[in-house]
């Protein structure tokens, strides 16, 4: 069976569209799904191959139904300005899924997900990547469930607490601190 990797989201400026073409011309007998809209760029531009399927814009709730047949999930995302402050949720989506994901070297998916997301900056890494998720066991699904649990709305608030918490007793210390000197300066 042909393996199928994926990608959903917009599809924009942002997208390594050399990237894709490489791709779908170094390995003909991958297929590579792009679900989503194409926004802020011109339709022509997208690289055309019989393996690079543009799915169109779905609901959330089709969203599952593609993500399952990922065999490979792809954030294939140029390295530029407006990639520069990017933190792909999809990462998150795609872990969630048990599938393999491969990224370029987006900052925001290196610092929070390198340890389980395979990070490529060239075509020939990102292929040999992928081919390395294709093969690869469930032996990193411990460090992905971490992951996924540290990244809940209620851990982050958690986590968010505990910053304001400490932030809170240092101003307070600081706080006792000046008092202290003011009423020492006062003794003198």
């Amino acid at each position: 069976d042909a393996p199928i990797l994926g990608y959903f989201g917009v599809i924009d400026e942002r997208m390594d569209l050399n990237l894709l073409a490489q791709i779908a011309a170094a390995r003909p007998d991958w297929h590579i799904v792009m679900v989503g809209p194409v926004a802020k760029i011109d339709r022509a531009e997208l690289p055309q191959a019989p393996n690079l399927h543009y799915a169109g814009m779905k609901s959330y709730d089709q969203l599952p139904a593609y993500l399952a047949y990922f065999d490979v999930a792809l954030i294939p995302f140029a390295l530029s300005e407006a990639t520069r402050f990017l933190s792909p949720t999809k990462t998150l989506e795609y872990l969630a899924a048990g599938k393999p994901v491969v990224s370029t070297p987006i900052h925001d998916v290196v610092e929070l997900y390198g340890e389980v997301v395979s990070i490529a900056a060239t075509a020939e890494d990102f292929i040999a990547q992928i081919e390395a998720a294709l093969a690869q066991t469930d032996t990193h699904r411990a460090k992905v469930e971490d992951i996924l649990t540290q990244s809940t709305w209620d851990s982050i608030t958690r986590q968010m607490q505990r910053v304001l918490d400490r932030k809170l007793v240092r101003d307070e210390l600081a706080r006792l601190e000046q008092q202290k000197t003011k009423t020492t300066a006062q003794i003198s």
